[in-house]
């Protein structure tokens, strides 16, 4: 029987990737696999944040094989300017845990061309194509903000295997099980991955404890009801600067997460 750690995530970076930014109270030190092993997660996802890490991704990809599952970027964050796809379908035949790919930073506001997306549709069925017959094949996972509902996004979101659904700022955390249910309305039958982060990017300062707690007791009940596939705790890059919200979360999963889902 599935338990609540067998469907939680962590999002990495490379080791002190967000220092010197958002006004993080230290400098952090630690990889992503030693947050997955800080945390006891069975999961990760790997993203490149300003283009690092480069390809060839198998040495890094080396450390992940004590994981369970394993989704790699094919697009990065917002600063990342490759497509790292050719890179990552190359890792599926040497590493049975990675089962998909990921695009962050996917949509944005209407460009000059209307176009709202960093990859568009012809290529995107064709991403996923190429996805599912890899050597073994991988899930296409996509970034979806709660601000992005407000876009024509329903083509895009039809041609995605898995969502990852955020909140960019703590204050938005109010209406998340109201953004909740306008995301069912538009994903339909596609599986759905619950984003929280452990510091309040959006506004450069401490994640609220009381919404840090909000996020993970909202999360566990969609994961009882069937409703999230699982939860994705973010960022690496922040577990060893010893925040309220992390010391929460690591506690909160070790008295919760061998717990069976239903």
């Amino acid at each position: 029987m599935q338990t609540v750690r067998d469907r939680l995530w962590i999002w990495g970076h490379e080791a002190g990737a967000h220092n010197g930014n958002y006004q993080l109270p230290g400098a952090s030190r630690m990889t992503p696999m030693e947050a997955a092993a800080y945390l006891r997660v069975p999961n990760a996802l790997m993203i490149a944040l300003g283009d690092r890490p480069a390809p060839p991704f198998a040495q890094e990809m080396i450390a992940f094989l004590p994981l369970e599952r394993v989704v790699w970027s094919i697009i990065g964050d917002s600063s990342s300017s490759r497509n790292d796809l050719e890179a990552v379908l190359g890792l599926a035949a040497r590493f049975p845990n990675l089962i998909g790919a990921i695009m962050d930073d996917f949509f944005h506001a209407p460009d000059a061309d209307g176009s709202i997306s960093r990859v568009g549709l012809d290529d995107l069925a064709a991403t996923r194509a190429r996805l599912h017959a890899a050597a073994h094949p991988l899930d296409l996972f996509t970034v979806l903000y709660a601000h992005d509902l407000a876009l024509p996004i329903r083509d895009y979101v039809a041609l995605s295997d898995v969502l990852t659904f955020w909140h960019w700022r703590a204050e938005e955390l109010s209406r998340l099980e109201e953004n909740f249910v306008r995301l069912e309305g538009i994903a339909h039958d596609k599986r759905l991955l619950l984003g929280c982060y452990l510091w309040d990017y959006g506004a450069s300062r401490p994640m609220p404890l009381e919404l840090m707690q909000h996020q993970c007791l909202l999360g566990r009940r969609l994961l009882r009801e069937g409703r999230i596939e699982g939860m994705i705790f973010l960022a690496s890059c922040v577990c060893d600067l010893e925040l309220d919200t992390v010391a929460w979360v690591r506690n909160w999963i070790d008295e919760v997460g061998d717990a069976a889902i239903r």
